[in-house]
């Protein structure tokens, strides 16, 4: 089965190799990283591949149209360095404000020879004027909040991994409209909320 298929992931296979090869970069990366400090709780990496390249993956088939992208609280890089590896025409800013993990972001944009830019604080620091197309949040610190400053960011659309059971973000009611939740695939309860600014 070709590995965009694994992953529930649609696009050219011709450019699948190439990713794939890359993502085994930035597997090796994280492992050798995560021995110094916490980037992910997930140690095993068939799970790593299968819970954050997988999801990350999946996330970058729902962005549509985008010029650029907002990774906030990017971590170890999830969603934003594979959906740049999945897109290369969108110009993606992954947003930590966690020294150690923005020093490991550098080396990985450093390492794939990406375009992406790493934004070393917190996106609240970014000049007010700064918007993305899209903003992407996944597994970040204090999520309502987050949201409500994503949505600020956000031109056109905020897309947020989380679970079904929480359906409600009250920094987006008044100026995004929320699609029906997209099922993570291989996620029990993991769901892709996309809200439309209004």
């Amino acid at each position: 089965m070709p590995v965009g298929q694994v992953w529930g992931v649609a696009t050219e296979e011709d450019v699948w190799p190439e990713i794939y090869s890359q993502l085994v970069i930035y597997l090796e990366l994280i492992l050798k990283w995560n021995a110094r400090i916490n980037l992910t709780a997930i140690r095993i990496p068939e799970e790593i591949v299968r819970h954050h390249f997988g999801e990350s993956l999946f996330v970058g088939t729902h962005i549509g149209a985008c010029g650029t992208l907002l990774d906030f609280g990017s971590g170890a890089g999830f969603p934003g360095v594979p959906i740049q590896l999945l897109r290369p025409d969108v110009r993606v800013t992954l947003a930590e404000s966690h020294g150690k993990k923005a020093a490991f972001l550098q080396e990985v944009v450093r390492s794939l020879n990406l375009p992406t830019e790493v934004w070393a604080g917190r996106v609240e620091t970014m000049a007010a004027e700064r918007r993305f197309d899209v903003v992407a949040l996944r597994a970040v610190d204090v999520m309502d909040r987050a949201v409500g400053e994503a949505g600020l960011r956000a031109d056109g659309r905020v897309l947020i991994v989380g679970t079904a059971r929480h359906s409600v973000y009250p920094g987006l009611a008044e100026n995004f409209h929320m699609d029906e939740p997209v099922p993570l695939p291989e996620s029990n309860d993991g769901v892709l909320w996309i809200g439309h600014r209004c």
